[in-house]
C-alpha cells in the first residue's frame, strides 16, 4: 500500500512538473559549447505564473549564474550566464523554488557541430547568382500545411493577391535542379519566422515569435533538410532577418516584460522614413528620433534597440539561427531605420562568430551617397558603419533604368549609369553590394521596361556582367510583370509551382517563345558565370558614353570580358582600336550567348537597343 502512495507522489509530481514545463518557454531555445558567444542572457517567460517570487538556480557543471534579473511583468525573469569551457553537451535543469514547492525547467547545451564555418556561413560573393523567393509564391509541395489550425490566417486563395497560397519548403526542395540549371548559387528567401498575423502575412516581415519557424512554410526540420539539400548541391542560403520591428502579435508587444521594449509614443507614430536624418548636419533631433523609433507601420511595432534586454534577445537569435540552420548570408530588412550603433554591434556580433559570414543591409534610399553611408565607407565621418553592403538600389534607380528608359544625354540615358558606377569610390568595397533589376517590394522590371524583351535581355545581360552580386527575382526569368500599386502584383505564383498550373516554368509548358528566350538566356549567361573568373572576381574597367553607346570590361590575368550596350534608337559601329588598354593583344570575340565568333581587328556594327557579352580571344 506504502509503495503504490509513493508511485502516486511521484507520478502526481512529474506530471506536476511537465504540466508545469508546458507553461514556460525560455529564449534562446538552447545554445551550443564552443560558441565564441558564451556570456548568453536567458530571457524566462511563464504564461500564467510570477516567475519574481521564484528562487532560481543553475547546477550545472561549467555553467556560471552572473545575474538575475526581473521585470515590471512578474511573468518575466532574465538571467545571464557564463558557460565555460568546462561545460559538456546536455539537459541544463533549471531550478525554480518558492517555499516548499520545486519545479525544474530543462534547457539544451548542444554540441557545436564538427565543420563549423566549412558546411555553412560560408558568406556570399561576387561568385554567387542568387535568386529571391517568397516562399509562399513559389512553390506548393505540401497541401498539408496550407492552413494550421489554431493561427489567426486561415485563408487561402490564389486568386487574391493579399491571402496566402501555400508555398512551401517542400515546394523549393521539389525544385533544386531548376535553380542549379539557371545557374544560381544562393536562395534568399523572405523571412521565415513565425509570423501569426490575422492578414497580408505572405511576404513574413511582422514577425510574431523569433524562435518559431512559420508552420505555413514546413517544419524547423525540413528547413534544416533545404539548407542540408542547398550545401550538397554546392549552394548557399540566404536568412532574411529584421533587426527593426516586429508583429503587433508578438508576445513581447502583447505581452512585454516591461513597457519600453518597444519604442512608445503619446499616440500612433510611424516613421518619417527620411534616412537623410542619420547623416543631415541640419537635421532636426526630433526627424531623426521619427526616423528610427517611429512604426514602421501600425502592424509592426518599433524594437527599441536600446533596451539591453531586448538588443541582447534580438542579437542572441541571430546568432542562433545560423548554428542551427547553417546559414550562409544575412540580409537585413529595413536597414536605415535601425539606430546605427545597435546595428553595429548585431553586425559585430555576428562575423565575430562567423568571420566569412556575408550581411548586406536593404538601404532603400535615393543618393549614391546616402547609400555608402549605411555601408564600410571612406566617410570621415564620426560614425563608421561596419554593413559589408547593400542591396544596391542606386544601380536600379540612378543606373539600369535610365538607361534603358531615357533617351541619351550629357546626364541623363546611360550616362546615368556611367555616373552612379563611377561613385563606387565612396565604398569600402562595392562589389559586395547586391545587384537587382527588381524584387517583392518594386515594380518587375518587365513592367519598367514596357514590356519590351530586348531591354529586359539587356538588363540580364548587365546584371550578371557588372561588378556586385547579382539577384534575380522569381520568375521575372519568364517574364512575370506587374507594377507596386499595390505591391501584391508584384507577388504573382511561380509559374508551374502548382498542380495544374497551365504554364509550367519547370518544364516550359505553356510558355511564350519570349518567355521561353529569356529564360534561356538567364541559363546560358548564369551558367558561364558560374566558370569565369573575370565576372565573378575580376576588376572592371569602362569608358565614357558616347552616342548611348556605353562599354565596359570585366577582367583578370586569365580572362578578359567585354560589355557593350548599345541604348541608343540606332544601329552603332564598334571600332575596337577606341579600347586599347583592354584589347591589346586580343583579335577574337565569342559572344556569350549567340556563340558568333567577331573579328576585333575590322569595325563591326550592332543593332539598336542590344547588348553583346564577349569572351575575348587570342
Amino acid at each position: 500500500m506504502k509503495k503504490n502512495f509513493l508511485v502516486l507522489l511521484l507520478f502526481i509530481a512529474f506530471g506536476y512538473l511537465k504540466l508545469y514545463a508546458q507553461q514556460i518557454d525560455i529564449y534562446p531555445t538552447n545554445w551550443w559549447t564552443g560558441m565564441k558567444m558564451n556570456h548568453i542572457q536567458l530571457l524566462i517567460r511563464s504564461k500564467d505564473e510570477a516567475l519574481s517570487r521564484r528562487k532560481i538556480q543553475i547546477n550545472y557543471p561549467g555553467i556560471k549564474v552572473l545575474k538575475i534579473h526581473h521585470f515590471e511583468n512578474p511573468k518575466y525573469t532574465a538571467i545571464d550566464i557564463l558557460i565555460t569551457s568546462a561545460a559538456k553537451p546536455g539537459q541544463v535543469n533549471i531550478i525554480l523554488k518558492d517555499g516548499v514547492k520545486t519545479s525544474v525547467i530543462p534547457w539544451s547545451l548542444l554540441a557545436k557541430p564538427l565543420g563549423n564555418g566549412t558546411l555553412y556561413a560560408q558568406g556570399v560573393t561576387s561568385s554567387d547568382f542568387i535568386d529571391l523567393l517568397l516562399t509562399d509564391r513559389f512553390s506548393n509541395g505540401d497541401t498539408t500545411n496550407d492552413q494550421i489550425p489554431g493561427m489567426r490566417d486561415q485563408s487561402l486563395n490564389r486568386d487574391s493577391m493579399y491571402l496566402r497560397h501555400g508555398g512551401d519548403f517542400q515546394g523549393i526542395l521539389n525544385h533544386i535542379d531548376y535553380f542549379k540549371n539557371l545557374g544560381v548559387t544562393a536562395l534568399w528567401l523572405t523571412p521565415v519566422m513565425e509570423n501569426d498575423m490575422p492578414d497580408r502575412t505572405e511576404h513574413g516581415y511582422a514577425i510574431t515569435d523569433h524562435y518559431k519557424i512559420d508552420a505555413r512554410y514546413g517544419s524547423a526540420a525540413l528547413y534544416t533538410t533545404l539548407s542540408h539539400t542547398l550545401h550538397k548541391n554546392g549552394m548557399k542560403l540566404i536568412m532574411d532577418v529584421v533587426y527593426n520591428h516586429t508583429g503587433l502579435y508578438h508576445f513581447l508587444e502583447q505581452d512585454p516584460p516591461a513597457p519600453n521594449w518597444m519604442h512608445r509614443w503619446p499616440k500612433f507614430t510611424q516613421t518619417n522614413y527620411r534616412e537623410q536624418t542619420q547623416f543631415d548636419p541640419y537635421a532636426a533631433p526630433s526627424d531623426k528620433k521619427k526616423m528610427t523609433d517611429g512604426w514602421f507601420t501600425s502592424e509592426m511595432p518599433d524594437v527599441n534597440q536600446s533596451n539591453p534586454f531586448m538588443a541582447n534577445y534580438m542579437i542572441q537569435n541571430i546568432i542562433w539561427y545560423v548554428q542551427k540552420f547553417g546559414i550562409d548570408g544575412i540580409r537585413i530588412d529595413t536597414y536605415t531605420y535601425n539606430d546605427p550603433e545597435f546595428a553595429n554591434r548585431c553586425n559585430e556580433a555576428i562575423m565575430n562568430e562567423f568571420p566569412r559570414m556575408t550581411l548586406f543591409g536593404e538601404t532603400r534610399v535615393f543618393g549614391v551617397a546616402n547609400q555608402a553611408y549605411f555601408n564600410q565607407n571612406n566617410f570621415n565621418l564620426p560614425f563608421k558603419s561596419n554593413l559589408q553592403g547593400s542591396v544596391d538600389f542606386q544601380c536600379l534607380y540612378f543606373g539600369i533604368i535610365p538607361a534603358l528608359m531615357q533617351p541619351f544625354d550629357w546626364t541623363d540615358g546611360v550616362n546615368k549609369l556611367y555616373y552612379t558606377l563611377s561613385s563606387d569610390f565612396l565604398n569600402r568595397d562595392a562589389t559586395r553590394n547586391v545587384l537587382l533589376l527588381d524584387n517583392h517590394d518594386e515594380p518587375r522590371f518587365f513592367s519598367v521596361v514596357g514590356e519590351d524583351v530586348e531591354k529586359q535581355k539587356m538588363g540580364y545581360e548587365w546584371l550578371l556582367t557588372c561588378r556586385g552580386i547579382p539577384q534575380l527575382y522569381y520568375g521575372s526569368e519568364v517574364l512575370l510583370k506587374g507594377f507596386t500599386n499595390p505591391d501584391g502584383l508584384v507577388r504573382a505564383d511561380f509559374p508551374g509551382g502548382w498542380a495544374g498550373d497551365k504554364k509550367n516554368a519547370f518544364t516550359g509548358e505553356g510558355l511564350t517563345e519570349n518567355e521561353r528566350a529569356v529564360q534561356l538566356l538567364v541559363k546560358k549567361l548564369g551558367n558561364f558565370r558560374k566558370n569565369s573568373s573575370a565576372l565573378k572576381t575580376g576588376k572592371m574597367m569602362h569608358y565614357i558614353p558616347a552616342d548611348g553607346l556605353y562599354v565596359y570590361f570585366r577582367y583578370d590575368a586569365r580572362q578578359t570580358i567585354m560589355c557593350i550596350m548599345n541604348t541608343a534608337k540606332k544601329k552603332s559601329e564598334i571600332d575596337f582600336d577606341k579600347y586599347t588598354e583592354r584589347m591589346n593583344g586580343f583579335t577574337k570575340a565569342r559572344n556569350v550567348i549567340s556563340d558568333e565568333l567577331l573579328d576585333t581587328s575590322v569595325k563591326i556594327t550592332i543593332p539598336a537597343m542590344r547588348m553583346w557579352v564577349l569572351e575575348l580571344r587570342n
